[in-house]
């Protein structure tokens, strides 16, 4: 591991803090995915890139910044990366997926405030994350209530800018949506002073739609008998695919992918036949919350599906390609965008046929419902979610939790007698 701690004090970043969470991380992650067995050769890059999360990707945004180019964190699959890259500036995931960084939060937010939403804000706070030192501008959008208070605590020090998300999903909200992104894209102009061409918008349409096919292949290989990959090792990879270089991460995804499909045409299986196949839904599961995945894997089952913005719902759709006109694309990533089935929108129909769609096509044996404590959007939706697996005869689990070990024990508990009844 590179020393880097020379970029972190340059950042001004609280370094002894951040040491803390240095110490933690590699035995977290030694526990949950170096004690797998029989992992595929191909997880090899994701390991490094998550040994030197803090160093070797901020590295490179810094570099791109001192030649001239601009960083743009953001929180949200809502927010359209293609125009950020047609600017010749980078779109980055920030972070928010851990305990370490809630009490930070919780000096300026309620406590009754979900807990990704906590970390986000306690994370730019403490500065204990170099993507949030490093972002010139964070975009925001409107997708809970939480966030939208937490965006003008975080505008505080940092530029900000919200795109205004409809919660219906009408022909006029298509078009308000595409309205938001031609704000966007003229705010990105502005901010970084790079025209966004038809012809950039095309090439970097293409260069996201090559990534959201890489891990759309990833995840078809879970559909399969064979169980090539764990959920644990399929989550890290959704988790790294919001901050690594798109090309990187498209052409090593899509080496393992070959691997992966090697080892379905060979039979070879992370999990005994018979395995119990499990489908998460619901809340995100930023880095590095592998909790959930974690306890299923050890208890008896195999994830093999996330209907997710750590997910399906990340992937899933592509932009059309065809469009010629800087109006025509932006027109063609509205009608994209718009298709993802947050819990935010009302009614949400779209969001219970995607579940009963995935459960199909990932043969699932029971899916387990995931809500982040404090997220209403997805706790009450939870409702719809339960009665549509009922009544299609799928066994359901839903669960609550938050970042916190506390009740992992309890967690493992109603995991492991879930997956026992799935047995029988």
């Amino acid at each position: 591991m590179a020393d880097y701690r020379k970029m972190w004090e340059d950042l001004g970043m609280d370094v002894e803090m951040h040491d803390q969470l240095c110490a933690v991380l590699p035995q977290a992650f030694g526990d949950v995915y170096l004690s797998q067995e029989n992992r595929p050769e191909g997880m090899d890059y994701y390991n490094m890139v998550v040994a030197d999360i803090h160093g070797i990707r901020p590295a490179e945004l810094i570099e791109h910044q001192e030649k001239g180019g601009k960083v743009f964190g953001t929180f949200c699959v809502y927010v359209p990366d293609e125009i950020v890259f047609a600017a010749d500036a980078i779109a980055t995931g920030l972070c928010g997926g851990s305990q370490f960084w809630v009490p930070g939060g919780e000096k300026v937010l309620p406590t009754n405030t979900c807990p990704l939403i906590k970390a986000s804000v306690g994370a730019r706070l403490d500065r204990t994350c170099p993507f949030f030192r490093i972002a010139d501008m964070y975009v925001g959008e409107t997708t809970c209530d939480g966030k939208k208070k937490a965006w003008e605590i975080l505008g505080e020090d940092v530029p900000v800018y919200v795109m205004n998300l409809p919660q219906m999903k009408r022909a006029k909200d298509v078009q308000a949506w595409a309205e938001e992104i031609a704000d966007f894209k003229n705010k990105v102009e502005e901010f970084t002073g790079n025209q966004v061409t038809a012809e950039k918008l095309a090439k970097s349409i293409k260069l996201i739609n090559s990534k959201r096919k890489a891990l759309e292949r990833l995840y078809h290989t879970r559909k399969q008998d064979v169980v090539p990959i764990s959920g644990r090792d399929a989550l890290l990879i959704s988790q790294i695919a919001f901050y690594d270089d798109p090309a990187r991460f498209t052409q090593m995804t899509n080496a393992l992918c070959d691997e992966l499909e090697q080892r379905v045409e060979n039979g070879v299986s992370v999990v005994p036949a018979g395995t119990k196949r499990i489908m998460l839904t619901g809340t995100p599961l930023a880095i590095p919350n592998w909790k959930l995945h974690n306890i299923i894997e050890t208890s008896g089952g195999v994830v093999v599906c996330e209907e997710m913005c750590t997910g399906t719902r990340y992937f899933e759709n592509l932009v059309d390609e065809t469009k010629e006109t800087v109006d025509d694309q932006i027109q063609a990533l509205a009608e994209r965008y718009m298709k993802i089935n947050c819990a935010c929108f009302t009614p949400n129909e779209g969001r219970i046929d995607d579940i009963l769609r995935l459960a199909k096509e990932y043969k699932v044996d029971g899916i387990m419902d995931v809500n982040l404590k404090f997220c209403n959007l997805y706790d009450t939706e939870g409702y719809f979610v339960e009665r549509a697996l009922k009544e299609a005869g799928i066994p359901v689990l839903s669960i609550e939790t938050d970042y916190t070990d506390s009740d992992a024990q309890q967690l493992r508990t109603r995991v492991s007698a879930f997956i026992e009844m799935l047995n029988h």
